[in-house]
């Protein structure tokens, strides 16, 4: 770990001298040789210290846990339509009062002096965060070969989940195109990813199709199909009946979004968005559920709120819709005790405020999470659909353009109902306090 550090700091270094480099270079729009390509390039370096307390009914300790993620790279500006961006990882733990989860990931059990403490997957991990090689040969086109980040709409299905220190990339070829006025259109096939756990999967067999016309700045109609043929994949879904041994899956959609302008001051936001998931390339026959989201609210100045309601729904107990590829932290809650899907899908109904004060960027969620199907409660209790309640609140602030902080604060209240299932099915409270400060290139 200490050498890795030590090669990382010598990294920081170099990069601290190209921006000055740069500004030696003549101010061509095109650099002519390769020194100029990299001189001229943009970094994609950052640093970020996080703290994360998490105290959960039903363990003993709480989990505090102080970890530095550090990405180091830099792309190179076009040279004869080519550019190279390569960016390391390094995420670093400062104590060890907490569980990663590296021991379940891979195979082990939980170890002994860690199982009375919450999980935080953050574990120590260094390697390759970004390799990959851009094409932008044919106008209005760019061909990206290698690994590299994805974030999709609002990363419902496809994102990169960089609120974990370790972040999801995929190894493959994407192709954007721009061509048409209005219209993008993007396109991948993907072998691999590396998963926030740090665990790689070789055997991605992920394609997507993607197109999104926008109608208006700030409106858009999209259409997406998202291919996965993975076989078991590191991904288990809770189901009724045999474990599944094939997860593959293909998922279509629609989805309308936006804010509307109706004068100098207010906005009209809404969202609109359905998908149906079914079995793909040999899955598994109880893959079959759909998606919805509406949702609709006000913008006025700086401030904003809105009501959505947003179902992944159940095959009658045997199935809920699942998102494995998104950036799930965002949703049914950032606590994150909806990353997966329950057998009973979900309803999720929130609100949610967002204002600005004195350059703090202030946000705040109350979901009412409820599932798709009633399940059984233990003991005398009648059937339930109650999750429970989660209340999250944000807020940001930007220092400077290089300087950022974060405080966030996630509350999830179990059901009573819940609360008597079998203890391998339920969802306990928790509570969250995070603070984060950020360094960016």
């Amino acid at each position: 770990m200490k050498r890795a550090s030590s090669i990382l700091l010598a990294v920081i270094a170099a990069f601290y001298a190209l921006p000055t480099l740069a500004e030696d270079v003549a101010k061509t729009e095109t650099p002519t040789t390769l020194m100029e390509a990299i001189t001229m390039g943009k970094p994609m370096t950052s640093f970020r210290l996080r703290y994360e307390n998490v105290d959960q009914d039903g363990k003993a300790e709480q989990s505090n846990a102080w970890t530095m993620r550090s990405l180091i790279g830099w792309q190179t500006k076009p040279l004869n339509n080519f550019s190279i961006a390569a960016q390391l990882i390094n995420v670093a733990q400062f104590n060890h009062d907490f569980y990663d989860g590296t021991n379940t990931t891979f195979g082990g059990a939980t170890p002994a002096d860690k199982k009375n403490f919450p999980l935080v997957v953050d574990p120590d991990y260094t390697g390759v965060n970004q390799f990959f090689i851009e094409w932008t040969g044919i106008p209005e086109t760019k061909v990206r070969v290698g690994r590299q980040s994805v974030k999709l709409d609002n990363v419902r299905f496809v994102g990169n989940v960089e609120f974990r220190q370790i972040m999801q990339v995929f190894d493959g070829i994407a192709i954007e195109n721009k061509s048409v006025p209005n219209v993008e259109i993007y396109a991948a096939h993907f072998e691999g990813l590396r998963r926030i756990t740090s665990e790689y999967l070789s055997d991605g067999n992920v394609d997507i199709a993607h197109a999104s016309w926008k109608y208006s700045l700030t409106e858009s109609l999209i259409g997406y199909g998202y291919f996965q043929a993975m076989p078991l994949n590191g991904f288990t879904y809770p189901t009724t009946g045999a474990a599944f041994i094939n997860n593959s899956s293909r998922t279509l959609g629609l989805r309308a979004d936006g804010s509307h302008k109706v004068d100098a001051d207010w906005k009209v936001l809404y969202t609109a968005e359905c998908a149906k998931q079914d079995d793909y390339r040999g899955g598994d026959s109880r893959i079959d559920a759909h998606y919805w989201r509406l949702g609709a609210g006000a913008g006025f100045g700086n401030w904003s709120a809105r009501l959505d309601r947003e179902v992944l729904s159940s095959n009658n107990s045997l199935y809920g819709f699942q998102t494995p590829l998104a950036t799930g932290h965002l949703f049914q809650g950032l606590g994150d005790s909806f990353l997966t899907t329950p057998k009973d899908g979900i309803e999720d109904t929130f609100i949610t405020l967002n204002g600005k004060v004195y350059d703090v960027q202030l946000s705040a969620e109350y979901h009412w999470l409820n599932s798709d199907k009633n399940f059984t409660a233990a003991g005398s209790a009648p059937n339930s659909s109650q999750y429970g309640k989660e209340l999250d609140l944000v807020a940001g602030y930007n220092y400077n353009k290089n300087w950022s902080g974060k405080l966030e604060y996630f509350s999830f209240k179990e059901n009573e109902l819940y609360g008597s299932v079998a203890a391998a099915s339920r969802k306990r409270d928790i509570d969250k306090l995070l603070a984060t400060v950020m360094y960016m290139f």
